[in-house]
């Protein structure tokens, strides 16, 4: 099907939804709040559903992938659910020999490092993720009225486990393969672009109201380089999904010099981290789009008056912005009070309520 026979815009039940309004730089009930990581380590019912199931396991049964996904929804009564997965899932299902390593995280077993590597990286087709759409059809029904976010990681961030072979602190090898071999670096990212088009759109056609991007490591570029050579493939994925008329989100780490590019890549909402005032990463995202973001995810830990005050900072940095989606400025740590978490959503709702 190609994006022209599509329906244009998010499915009609959510269409009206504080989040999407949101997104849309539209008049809101209140200011609209998910977390990412939302659905994980943090809830004890998550860690009972996980118990002695290996992460990428869980990904792929669609009735875990359900109940995670709604486990925050029903807890915290926040404004979207995130789609429980890891963005390494679509390598995994198109035969990249990785795995997760509790402790550490993904794990290449033969890292990307010549254009020989190049072979292990073959278009994802929809038939490769069937658990996906399952999930995905399972979850809006249950979801009714409140948005699904689509997931996926970035061209880059994905490029980074793949040539690294894992986690890496400052990305040597990342950035000596984008610096000495600029064309080969060029094909995998755009290679990497489609993967990531391809496990969105499959989201999407099952039902998916939003979509966030999440390029965790692209705060380790400088901005010429991300400009000339990581930015192209983002905005390819962007591009790909322009069609559906849904929100398009774009989240990163440690990208305060890079906003303004980020929101030039093609999202709608561009995510800041906890580093940069809201007020000042929309004056660097630029005019025409909906923030993200941006409390700091330790605040969290504080007493309750200390967290509501850093909250109540956010919504402020935020009040003559046409569009907020308020969220952490990173994901949920493992050892948040999920107490915590809940009482956060009602303050804001309740502090912004129209």
């Amino acid at each position: 099907m190609s994006s022209v026979d599509r329906p244009q815009g998010p499915p009609t039940k959510t269409y009206d939804s504080a989040l999407l309004r949101a997104c849309r730089r539209e008049p809101v009930p209140h200011t609209p709040v998910w977390f990412m990581r939302q659905a994980g380590r943090s809830l004890p019912e998550y860690r009972r559903v996980r118990e002695g199931i290996a992460m990428l396991d869980s990904c792929m049964r669609p009735d875990l992938v359900t109940e995670i996904t709604l486990q925050p929804v029903r807890r915290h009564r926040v404004d979207a659910a995130i789609f429980f997965s890891d963005i390494v899932v679509p390598l995994k299902a198109i035969g990249v020999d990785l795995d997760i390593k509790p402790g550490v995280g993904p794990v290449v077993a033969r890292p990307i490092r010549s254009r020989a590597d190049l072979d292990q990286l073959r278009p994802l087709e929809p038939g490769d993720v069937t658990y996906v759409t399952e999930a995905v059809g399972m979850l809006t029904e249950e979801l009714g009225a409140t948005p699904l976010i689509g997931f996926a990681g970035a061209p880059f961030t994905l490029a980074s486990y793949l040539v690294e072979g894992g986690p890496s602190r400052n990305h040597e090898h990342t950035k000596a393969l984008m610096y000495g071999d600029p064309e080969l670096w060029a094909e995998l990212l755009d290679r990497l672009a489609g993967i990531t088009s391809a496990f969105l759109r499959v989201q999407l056609d099952a039902g998916a109201s939003a979509v966030q991007l999440f390029d965790s490591w692209a705060g380790a570029l400088a901005p010429a380089d991300y400009r000339s050579r990581v930015m192209p493939a983002s905005a390819k994925v962007f591009d790909a999904v322009a069609g559906y008329g849904v929100p398009r989100i774009h989240f990163g780490v440690g990208t305060g010099e890079l906003l303004g590019l980020m929101g030039e890549a093609g999202a709608d909402v561009v995510g800041a981290d906890w580093r940069v005032p809201l007020d000042e990463a929309a004056r660097r995202i630029g005019p025409g789009k909906a923030v993200q973001g941006n409390l700091d995810p330790a605040v969290l830990f504080a007493p309750r008056e200390a967290v509501e005050t850093q909250a109540q900072a956010v919504l402020d940095a935020a009040r003559e912005l046409p569009g907020h989606v308020f969220n952490l400025g990173h994901g949920v740590l493992p050892d948040t009070d999920p107490d915590a978490l809940t009482r956060l959503v009602s303050y804001v709702h309740e502090h912004t309520a129209r």
